[in-house]
């Protein structure tokens, strides 16, 4: 990875870029601080310091990239979002969002990377187990209900709804999405922005979509009262919708429409699966190595004795961080008979995770320490992400 840039700012921002993408970075943050300028890439979904620039072109460096994203250069007060659209040396057409942010040393940017040529649109890629793909699969075919995703931000929870999207898309079906914001553009499928501003809101949008003739609808993420209101009504009267929520686990899902408003019966009733997920990074498998890891996380996450850790112990093809790549820890909630009777009767979430447990689910900490344990992540990946 090039972590040197010279030449004119307009050169060493199209090198910035380029190095980013050959990195398979997700996001360049390039931060102004009193005595340095720092740039960084988010890689794995984890940050790394690449370089720092020169403190003196901070101010041509944002003006630069608000001038490609069309945005106003002399605006310094106030935050901006634009787009910016290249195509990299590899020949891939690769989409920027920028947003820039007033800081007590100047506007610091962040751009986030959508890169169409790495979107892998498979459902075999997203980490199930062979028989979660197969429930998985078996549900994304029906022809109503609501499925939900749920996870922090960057657990990858578009990606599997993309993913789901593009499998049952054909010809006979009429998709629908609504989302803040369009990250990839989906052939085929009709996709649909918000933009608060002109009150085009989630709840607004969905509205009109159902006056759309929609057969399957996918509902960016589900924010209030009244978006979980009519997704749900969309989902009792033949259609299928797809959302997100932000919760730590899949039987909290459940909970949490309960919580917005809505009746139990009516969740009940609606929600046919909940996926609960989250990335962990992979051991890079050109310099993997076993060793003893500390002794708190063994005792934390409750491991018992006779287990071979692994991780990696860095070279050139992991940047020298150990890890390569990504995989998904997947909590698959199926809402049964027995499930679905427990929130009927507004069930604690405790009570719903019991019964999902019992009757096969895998939890987000099992998962991990199944990954863990076949060599693909390290301890601290699953500490780091299921010690909740």
């Amino acid at each position: 990875m090039q972590t040197q840039f010279s030449g004119s700012v307009i050169t060493q921002v199209d090198q910035i870029i380029q190095a980013a993408i050959e990195a398979g970075a997700s996001d360049i943050h390039l931060e102004p601080f009193e005595k340095k300028y720092r740039l960084r890439f988010r890689i794995d979904g984890v940050l790394q310091e690449i370089t720092e620039l020169q403190l003196s072109q901070k101010d041509a460096v944002t003006s630069r990239l608000k001038i490609m994203a069309e945005l106003d250069i002399a605006e310094k007060r106030r935050p901006q979002d634009g787009r910016i659209k290249i195509r990299a040396k590899q020949g891939q057409d690769i989409d920027l969002r920028v947003s820039t942010l007033p800081t007590q040393y100047g506007e610091k940017v962040v751009l986030r990377i959508l890169d169409k040529g790495t979107l892998e649109l498979s459902l075999e890629s997203l980490g199930f187990s062979n028989d979660e793909l197969s429930a998985f699969r078996s549900e994304i075919h029906k022809p109503y209900g609501m499925i939900l995703v749920t996870g922090p931000t960057g657990s990858g929870k578009t990606t599997t709804l993309y993913s789901a999207l593009n499998e049952i898309n054909s010809e006979q079906v009429n998709i629908t999405t609504i989302e803040d914001p369009i990250e990839y553009n989906l052939e085929g499928i009709n996709q649909t922005q918000v933009h608060e501003e002109i009150d085009l809101s989630f709840v607004n949008i969905l509205r009109s979509i159902l006056r759309q003739d929609p057969n399957i609808i996918m509902v960016g993420e589900i924010r209030d009262k009244e978006t979980a209101e009519i997704a749900i009504r969309a989902a009792l009267t033949g259609h299928l919708v797809f959302s997100t929520l932000h919760t730590n686990d899949a039987s909290s899902a459940v909970s949490r429409l309960v919580e917005m408003g809505m009746e139990p019966f009516l969740v009940s009733s609606s929600v046919r699966m909940v996926i609960a997920q989250r990335l962990v990074r992979k051991i890079c498998q050109n310099c993997k190595i076993s060793y003893t890891p500390v002794s708190s996380m063994i005792k934390d996450l409750e491991l018992e004795e006779g287990f071979t850790f692994y991780k990696g112990k860095g070279c050139e093809k992991c940047n020298g961080t150990g890890y390569k790549g990504r995989t998904a820890l997947i909590e698959l909630l199926m809402i049964d008979d027995g499930i679905a009777d427990k929130i009927s009767k507004n069930a604690d979430y405790s009570d719903i995770k019991a019964k999902g447990i019992s009757s096969g689910m895998k939890t987000l900490h099992e998962m991990g320490i199944e990954k863990m344990t076949k060599g693909l992540t390290t301890i601290e990946e699953v500490y780091r992400e299921t010690s909740l």
